[in-house]
């Protein structure tokens, strides 16, 4: 059984993954604070390490990592990190530890998993049905909107979501609006709309009679009234009714629109952001792929076989390349506004030679640093590339460890000639 380690978990993200990997025959285990996470880590020896964080990479995390990356025995072992946003010379930087993704916060959680079950070598089941689902707090009403469709990944977030919501804002009393309006639903989502009911009182905060729900389908309220467990529900069509008995009216010259308006539409804390991130299947996919992407690669080459071993070189620290047979093409990129962590340019490029490139990106004041890679020896050629912005200069042919070591040299401000 394939192992993960889950290192300064949350208590709902652990429990999130702890349910998740279950179903997937994935065994987690979980070290609560990064002070002990490098024993954890030598005694189990995970296959894949997540790191979750709600600040900058800090003093602790960046001391596990270097210990894991002088260890013979974990320097290997990938790590996914979670986070808030950072730079992008900051991400990149992690790519000498072996983090092959990081994660802002929100997660898209489709494209967290898929990366997982990537590392892993394993096929996770996602349910990719287009959703949209938003939850926010307005006082101690908690309202949960739900479009397109019912995706069982995002309903079975929500449950934690809820949980959170809860916890943070340590409501004695929530009370929940669940709107299911801009919904069409058949006999077919019967499995996924017990699913969504059951998880909307999963918190014992929430008490069934004060869950109401917005619907204008008969085929909700029939299923509500065919589960007893589900008894204290209220199904209605009219949201005026709903926060009638949700809202304390003290003056009777309060029009129940006015309310509605302030507490739905006009959201008063931190948990006002509370769309569940997942990505629907008709979404670029190339887009997903570059969803937690720690390091990009421009590779600038008119050979094909060097620009292939290249990409598989860089793979090995899970670079994302980007290959340009041509230095108009890459020029292109560029004005484009697309963005890389490092070029890796050649000099001998039929179309625009490396140096004509250099050039024009100095003049730009492009900052991405620069390797050349090129089968010119010359001191003076060397010099030159230097002189017009280049970091480092390698000759071709080098062994993939040797690019890698320099790669991440020049990434991370270490320039060796």
């Amino acid at each position: 059984m394939r192992k993960v380690l889950l290192i300064d978990g949350s208590p709902l993200f652990t429990q999130f993954l702890t349910d998740k990997f279950k179903s997937e025959q994935v065994a987690l285990e979980s070290a609560e604070s990064k002070r002990d996470a490098y024993t954890r880590l030598i005694t189990i020896i995970p296959d894949l390490i997540i790191i979750e964080t709600n600040d900058v990479i800090d003093t602790e995390i960046q001391e596990l990592l270097e210990k894991k990356a002088s260890d013979p025995n974990a320097r290997k072992i990938p790590i996914i990190i979670t986070g808030p946003v950072i730079e992008r010379s900051a991400v990149a930087n992690l790519v000498q530890f072996g983090v092959v993704k990081y994660f802002t916060k929100p997660i898209k959680f489709d494209v967290f998993f898929q990366s997982v079950s990537h590392i892993l070598g394993a096929s996770f089941s996602m349910d990719t049905t287009p959703c949209v689902l938003d939850v926010h707090l307005n006082q101690n009403i908690i309202f949960v909107e739900i479009a397109r469709g019912l995706n069982r990944e995002k309903i079975i977030l929500l449950k934690y979501r809820l949980m959170d919501i809860i916890e943070k804002n340590q409501l004695n009393t929530p009370k929940l609006v669940l709107m299911l309006t801009n919904l069409e639903l058949t006999f077919m989502d019967i499995s996924n709309l017990e699913l969504l009911f059951t998880n909307i009182s999963a918190d014992s905060m929430i008490e069934k009679n004060n869950i109401k729900i917005l619907s204008l389908s008969d085929f909700v309220k029939d299923i509500i009234d065919g589960h007893p467990e589900y008894f204290g529900y209220e199904v209605t069509d009219n949201l005026g009714s709903i926060m009638g008995s949700l809202v304390e009216q003290r003056s009777s010259s309060k029009n129940i629109n006015e309310i509605i308006n302030n507490r739905i539409l006009e959201t008063t804390d931190d948990a006002s952001n509370g769309a569940i991130e997942m990505r629907n299947a008709e979404e670029d996919p190339a887009e997903m792929e570059e969803e937690g992407t720690v390091m990009k690669v421009a590779v600038v080459d008119d050979d094909v076989v060097v620009r292939k071993i290249l990409q598989s070189t860089l793979n090995t620290i899970s670079a994302e390349t980007f290959l340009f047979a041509s230095g108009a093409d890459f020029i292109e990129a560029i004005n484009n506004k697309q963005q890389f962590d490092l070029v890796i340019l050649d000099i001998f490029i039929p179309d625009i030679d490396g140096f004509s490139i250099l050039q024009g990106l100095q003049r730009q004041n492009f900052e991405t640093p620069i390797l050349v890679y090129s089968q010119a020896t010359q001191k003076e050629a060397v010099i030159q590339a230097l002189s017009l912005g280049a970091k480092s200069y390698l000759v071709k042919p080098q062994k993939p460890n040797v690019i890698i070591k320099k790669a991440l040299e020049v990434v991370n401000g270490q320039f060796h000639n």
